[in-house]
């Protein structure tokens, strides 16, 4: 089962409107502690405004940063629910250029330079998995990783040693049971 999209790594990406300079910096996060240490790295005391959003699973934030209510954070979210990302932060960062944008034009500044920033960074595909324990006697331990390696699946700790449990991650339990291990083989999911 895939997940939504996170991001590889950091991104930033600036643009100037109507005189009025846009930083988007956008991360991944993987809980709330994470984002909200983004946002006190990447905000800027100088700057005028530091506007952002976050979406973890089903918990998301976002903050005007005194714009008018509605015209930079929520927008920063949609960018987010735009590009069908998860667990992902954004802040923009704006120094006021003189000339006012309107209600209208904050929302278009905000989203398009945080939808850009995102749309231009490096992408992490997610796949859901599933931990298992395996007990397979040491002279069968290559066939268990044989298996493993089959389903082009990732084994994220395997202890060798005979007779002792086996802890591994895999995305497709199912898979396992399907191939027939039985005899000297025991699966059980945990």
């Amino acid at each position: 089962m895939s997940l939504r999209p996170t991001l590889a790594a950091p991104h930033r990406f600036e643009i100037e409107i109507k005189k009025s300079r846009f930083i988007a910096q956008a991360a991944p996060a993987a809980d709330v502690a994470a984002a909200m240490a983004f946002v006190a790295a990447a905000s800027d005391e100088d700057a005028r405004h530091n506007c952002w959003a976050y979406r973890i699973g089903e918990a998301y934030r976002s903050d005007d940063a005194d714009e008018p209510a509605g015209t930079a954070g929520r927008p920063i979210l949609a960018a987010i629910d735009g590009q069908g990302l998860d667990q992902v932060v954004v802040v923009v960062t704006r120094w006021f250029g003189g000339i006012k944008l309107g209600a209208g034009g904050l929302v278009r500044a905000y989203g398009g330079a945080a939808a850009e920033c995102l749309r231009t960074a490096t992408r992490l595909e997610r796949v859901a998995t599933r931990g298992i324990e395996v007990q397979a006697g040491f002279v069968h331990l290559g066939a268990v990783h044989a298996l493993i390696e089959q389903m082009q699946q990732v084994a994220l700790l395997m202890e060798h040693i005979e007779q002792l449990p086996q802890l591994v991650e895999i995305g497709q339990i199912g898979v396992l049971h399907q191939v027939g291990l039985a005899g000297d083989y025991a699966v059980i999911a945990v």
